[in-house]
Parts: C-alpha cells; sequence; structure tokens
C-alpha cells in the first residue's frame, strides 16, 4: 500500500527521534519539527512564488476590469502575464500537498510502533498479532492492531501470555514503550477512547485556527484573499481538524497541532526573511482594486435594469429573427456606435435593391433601433444569446466587425455550412499586428483597407498555409464620412493654432509616461492645448485626470481638458494631433489632411508574432508619412517639431492628401465599393 511505503520511509526518521529521547510524544514533536525544516526550501520558494502573485494582482485587476464579462479574454490574458512573469499557479499547492503525503506516512507510523519504533522482524511482529487476535478475538485487519498488542504487553498481567512466541528482548523492548504523553494514551482513537483524549481533537481544531488566523493577517497571499475565502478556508480547516482528530489516533493529533504551530513560526520567520513589503506595490494595488470595484458595481447595475427589462426583448427578438428562416443578409454589432462603420454600406444596399438586411446588435440601448424598417429589422440579442443563435444560423452572408470567429464563444453556424463571413475592421491599422494571432483565419472575406493590408493578408495565409480568403479592396466608410463632415464645418483657420492631445487607452499611454514633460514643452508658446483621454481611460481615472486639470488649468488659461465625446469637432478644429499609437492617427490625417505628431511610448501589439509574415504593418510605416515621430525622452524638444509640421511643405494638405491616395482605397466611394460586392455575392446565392 502507499500509506505504508511512505510509513516505511518516515518510520525511519521516527525511529532516530524515539531512540534520541525515549518519550513517544517528544519524538513525535521532534519528527515534526524536522519535517518543517526539511519542507523549508519549498516554503522560502512559495513565499517568492506567492509575492510574485500579489505583485501581479494590479495588473490582474486591471485586465478583470478592461474585459470584464469575456472570461476567454480575461483567462487568455491571464495566462500571457503569468508566461511573461514566470508565475507558476500550481507551485503553491506543492507544500499541501506534501503535507498531505507526510500526514499518511505519520497515520502508518503511529499505527504500527512495533514495525517503526523497533524495527522488528516481519515474521515475528506475525507471531505476536497473530497470538493477541487468538486471546481476543479481534481481526489482524484492524489498523490499529499493533498498537492493541503494544498495549496488551505492556499491562504487566498479560505480558506472560506471549512468553515462547517472540524472544525475552524483543518483549522488554515493546513493553518499554510508553505512548503516553501528559496523561494521554496517544495511541488510542478519541472516539474509542474517550477520557484524555478528547483534548486532542479541541487542539487540533484550535491550532488550525491559529494558523488560519495567522495566515490571514500576514501571509502574502491568504491576506489579499477575500473575507468571504479567508472564513470559508478557516472554517473548513478547523472543522476538518476536529472531525479527523476524533477518529485517527491521538499521536496523529499531537504531529497535526505541532505542525500547525511550527507553521505558524515559520510563517513569522519568512515574513522577516522575505519581506513582501519591499517587492509589492501595495498602493498600486488599492488602486487597481478600486477600479475593479467601480466596473463590478457598474455591471451589477446593468445586469439588474437588464433582468427588470430586456430579457423579454431579448426573447421576443430572438423568436422573432428566427421566425423569418434563411436570410440572405445579417449584419452583427457588439454595442452602440458601432453602425458607423457600416452606414455607408448598408445605405448603398438599401437604396440600391431591396434586400431586407437583419442587422442583430448586443446593446438594447442601441441608436439603430429607431432606423429600423421593412427592409432594415433590428434585432436585440445579449451575448450570452447570441452563442446560440450564431450556431444555428442560416444566412448567406454575415459581416462583423468582431474578430476570433471561430476561436472564442462566437463559432460559425453549425446548421450552415457555406455562409459567407465577412470582416470589416473598425479602422485601417494593421491586422496582423493589431489584433491576435490567427484572429481572421476563419473568416472567408476581408474588407480591406489599403494595399499594406491586402499585403499582410497574402503573407499570412502564405506563412500559415491557409485557405485563400476574397480580399475586397474597400477602404473606409468611417473615414470617408469623417471626410465628408469635415469638409462641411471647414469654415476658419485657428488663431492660435489648436493643438489637440488624443492618446490610446493602451497600457504605458502617453498619459501614464510622459504627459507632464509633454504639456511643459508646449503650453506657454501660443498654442492652445486641448486633451482629449480615451473614454475608457475617463472611465477609470477620473481623479487623476481631474487632478491634472486643476493643475495645468490654474496655471495656463490655454489649456482644456476634454471629457465630452459627443462631437468631433475638436478633432476637426486641431491643426495638429499629439498621439502614441491610437488609430485615432489615421482618421485625423485621412480626414483632414492635416499631420499628426506620434509619441514613441511602448508600441501596442496585439500579436506579438507580427513579424512573422515578413510585411512592415500599417501601423509603422504611416508615422512618418502623416507626420514625425518623437521618443519621450525627446519632449524638450517638443517646439521645434510642432512648428517644423505646422510650416514644412511636406504637411501640406496638397501632399497629405497624396498620402491619403496611397495608403487608402476608393476615398470618398468606399461605400459604393462594399455595397457593390455584397449585392453581387447574394445574386449569385439566389441562384444556387
Amino acid at each position: 500500500m502507499i500509506t505504508q511505503a511512505i510509513g516505511n520511509v518516515l518510520g525511519y526518521i521516527m525511529y532516530a527521534c524515539y531512540q534520541v529521547v525515549h518519550d513517544y510524544g517528544l519524538a513525535i514533536i521532534i519528527f515534526t519539527f524536522f519535517t518543517k525544516i526539511v519542507l523549508l526550501p519549498i516554503s522560502v520558494m512559495v513565499q517568492k512564488n506567492s509575492i510574485k502573485m500579489v505583485k501581479l494582482y494590479p495588473q490582474m485587476n486591471r485586465i478583470k476590469a478592461k474585459y470584464f464579462g469575456n472570461r476567454d479574454m480575461i483567462s487568455e490574458e491571464q495566462y500571457k502575464l503569468y508566461q511573461k512573469e514566470k508565475y507558476h499557479p500550481m507551485l503553491d499547492l506543492v507544500p499541501v500537498i506534501l503535507q498531505l503525503i507526510i500526514l499518511m506516512g505519520v497515520v502508518d507510523v503511529i499505527y504500527r510502533p512495533i514495525s517503526h519504533l523497533l524495527h522488528a522482524a516481519g515474521t515475528k511482529i506475525q507471531e505476536l498479532v497473530a497470538a493477541y487476535c487468538s486471546l481476543s478475538g479481534v481481526s489482524s485487519a484492524v489498523s490499529s492492531i499493533q498498537i492493541q498488542v503494544v498495549n496488551h504487553i505492556t499491562d504487566a498481567a498479560y505480558l506472560g501470555t506471549f512468553k515462547g512466541i517472540c524472544s525475552a528482548e524483543l518483549l522488554e523492548k515493546i513493553s518499554s514503550i510508553d505512548m503516553s504523553f501528559f496523561g494521554i494514551n496517544l495511541g488510542n482513537v478519541p472516539v474509542e477512547s474517550l477520557g484524555t483524549t478528547m483534548w486532542i481533537p479541541v487542539l487540533a481544531a484550535l491550532s488550525a485556527w491559529l494558523m488560519c488566523f495567522a495566515q490571514n493577517k500576514i501571509n502574502v497571499l491568504q491576506s489579499e484573499q477575500s473575507k468571504l475565502n479567508q472564513y470559508t478556508t478557516l472554517a473548513i480547516s478547523v472543522l476538518l481538524s476536529l472531525y479527523l482528530g476524533f477518529f485517527v489516533p491521538a499521536g496523529v493529533g499531537l504531529y497535526w497541532i505541532f505542525s500547525n504551530l511550527f507553521s505558524i513560526l515559520q510563517l513569522f520567520l519568512l515574513n522577516l526573511w522575505i519581506n513582501p513589503k519591499k517587492y509589492i506595490d501595495y498602493e498600486s494595488l488599492q488602486e487597481s482594486r478600486e477600479e475593479l470595484l467601480k466596473v463590478t458595481q457598474y455591471s451589477r447595475g446593468s445586469k439588474e435594469k437588464r433582468e427588470k427589462s430586456e430579457v423579454l426583448l431579448e426573447k421576443q427578438d430572438y423568436k422573432r429573427f428566427m421566425k423569418y428562416g434563411e436570410k440572405q443578409l445579417v449584419f452583427y454589432s457588439e454595442k452602440n456606435g458601432f453602425y458607423k462603420y457600416y452606414q455607408n454600406v448598408i445605405e448603398t444596399i438599401l437604396k440600391k435593391t431591396d434586400i431586407v438586411i437583419h442587422y442583430i446588435t448586443s446593446d438594447p440601448h442601441d441608436e439603430v433601433f429607431s432606423m429600423a424598417g421593412e427592409n432594415f429589422r433590428v434585432y436585440y440579442i445579449g451575448e450570452n444569446k447570441l452563442i446560440v443563435l450564431m450556431m444555428k444560423l442560416e444566412a448567406d452572408m454575415v459581416v462583423m466587425t468582431m474578430p476570433d470567429l471561430q476561436k472564442y464563444h462566437i463559432k460559425r453556424s453549425m446548421v450552415k455550412d457555406d455562409i459567407e463571413y465577412v470582416y470589416l475592421d473598425h479602422g485601417i491599422g494593421s491586422l496582423n499586428m493589431m489584433l491576435r494571432k490567427h484572429a481572421v483565419d476563419y473568416f472567408d472575406t476581408i474588407f480591406t483597407a489599403n494595399d499594406k493590408c491586402f499585403e499582410e493578408m497574402r503573407a499570412q495565409e502564405k506563412c500559415y498555409q491557409l485557405k485563400e480568403k476574397t480580399l475586397v479592396k474597400w477602404g473606409s466608410g468611417l473615414i470617408d464620412n469623417m471626410i465628408e463632415n469635415y469638409q462641411k464645418d471647414k469654415t476658419h483657420e485657428n488663431l492660435p493654432k489648436e493643438i489637440l492631445i488624443a492618446p490610446s487607452w493602451q497600457e504605458d499611454n502617453l498619459l501614464d509616461s510622459c504627459i507632464e514633460p509633454l504639456l511643459n514643452g508646449l503650453l506657454g508658446q501660443g498654442y492652445h492645448v486641448t486633451l482629449r483621454p480615451h473614454p475608457q481611460y475617463v472611465r477609470h481615472y477620473k481623479e487623476k485626470l481631474q487632478t491634472l486639470a486643476e493643475r495645468y488649468e490654474k496655471e495656463y488659461s490655454d489649456f482644456t481638458l476634454q471629457t465630452d465625446f459627443a462631437s468631433n469637432q475638436t478633432v476637426f478644429d486641431a491643426d495638429i494631433l499629439i498621439t502614441d499609437w491610437s488609430g485615432i492617427a489615421y482618421e485625423y490625417s485621412f480626414a483632414t489632411c492635416k499631420p499628426t505628431l506620434f509619441i514613441d511610448t511602448p508600441m501596442k501589439v496585439m500579436n506579438p508574432d507580427y513579424e512573422e509574415v515578413g510585411v512592415v504593418p500599417f501601423d509603422v510605416e504611416i508615422r512618418n508619412q502623416i507626420g514625425i515621430s518623437v521618443k519621450p525622452k525627446d519632449l524638450s524638444e517638443i517646439g521645434a517639431v510642432v512648428n517644423r509640421l505646422l510650416t514644412d511643405q511636406m504637411y501640406t494638405v496638397e501632399e497629405m492628401e497624396k498620402v491619403r491616395e496611397k495608403y487608402l482605397y476608393n476615398v470618398g466611394n468606399s461605400g459604393a465599393v462594399g455595397a457593390d460586392y455584397i449585392i453581387k455575392k447574394l445574386i449569385e446565392y439566389s441562384k444556387r
């Protein structure tokens, strides 16, 4: 048996302890202390691993906040973080597993004192057991049989019954075993013997409580757990120790008591030796908790509202959608505001044909509901219900702006395998670098924005041996509309010149890394500077932005913080845009034909393997075509760079228009191009 095998190993340690002190209880305590010494290197490793885990908590909390509700994305991002930081989640279980293994061995050592304390021959032990069983009628299979033999032999009245069965020397050694400890027979099982042994399970439960209390206070990982988790662990530990303590020999309970006490001592010493406070930014940890709490509270409020008023709408729309059977054309929108990416294509289709467009949105408050009509039918389907709908979908074509089809929760239809899935990106940036690896592999058709995107897609297919997709040279409906609106609103020249700072929401964006030296180099130089943070940044860092605004608006009249994103007027009015890796740069420069100043913060990369396909991403190449890149360390020269962008002939409207024509398909005509492709394909499908 495994238990006996472990007991045989630990038995030698227990034997050595007993030979030194000749006291059964004290030998168990020394044995327990020795196991803690042996396991100390592992405990040190776990302490360091736990510190590493808590160091990651701020990043993990922000991942949970950023992708709240998307378990797949949270798991993927956490896994990447673990790999990057070389954190091993399972390492903390090692001491628990080893403790259980040792406990199994201790049970065997306590149950077989003749084998482990005296190292008597197996045949002699069998003879003694057989003799005892014939006298008492007890089965030899009883786990405590050796303890009963020892108790029997140590009773002088029964010693004579074993003479002749084994040597007088062995009988003398057995009779010398004293299993009592402060009046408690450590060989007895509390539930069977009651009496003083009843104290052992009570003390085991108390020691378990003390250990959990200490862990909740000073253990680097346990102290960061929620109160519910802490109390649950405490209750389980105490009740388990109390319950098991009644059904194993008191010696096992004694081991458990001192194991807990030595663990507490070890915990204090490890915290002195490897102090978590030296490695963990507890201020950042608290900030990340507050950010996650805000998102959680917001989500709870939204969920309550949905439960009251939106579940019925979803049921009705799901039933209505499924009632129409097979459809020609379906568009899917993740939330309100995404219609702008489809607008030109949809409106052209509705104008040219009588095709019925089925538009699914996962936002019950999407403004697109107000546009619904006979040929433009709108449905609210939440993300969970969407999973089922997509698997049952029957249509000729589905158009989406959401990548990662088939990779996560949204799959291709399981009932119709010849649906054409079309991917249309939010922006015009690199699909290879700005999306996760293989994010568009399961789409049939890609609406491409420029030659770089086209080249990337073909390079991906060759590199990863993928089936060739249909690539439509499309452009950007969003930018086309921005160009049209800008031409209508372009009425005056700014005096003073207007500079717009619009950072991204990625980690290490310019707001987090270099906003102060940037503002210090611009303000008071004859420009008006507007800071327009990303909406998500405003949502998560209101207090930080308020502090920044109070400082600069008080000192400079030429500074404005803008947190209202209802209009693009600020973007249109700017003479220069300053950003990091935000896609707003392409929208701004291509819509207004004005330059962008890029701050070279760490690059925004969703696919770390983007270089495998061998194509320079659009986001990298375009930076020095529509503006100038500046490193954060060179911001002291920002004034000279701004002046160059305002005066250099390279950045005139005429020159910027040439760049736009080179890097954007079908300027002003993307809607017609996209619609014509869809109409043509649907006509083909109708003839099948």
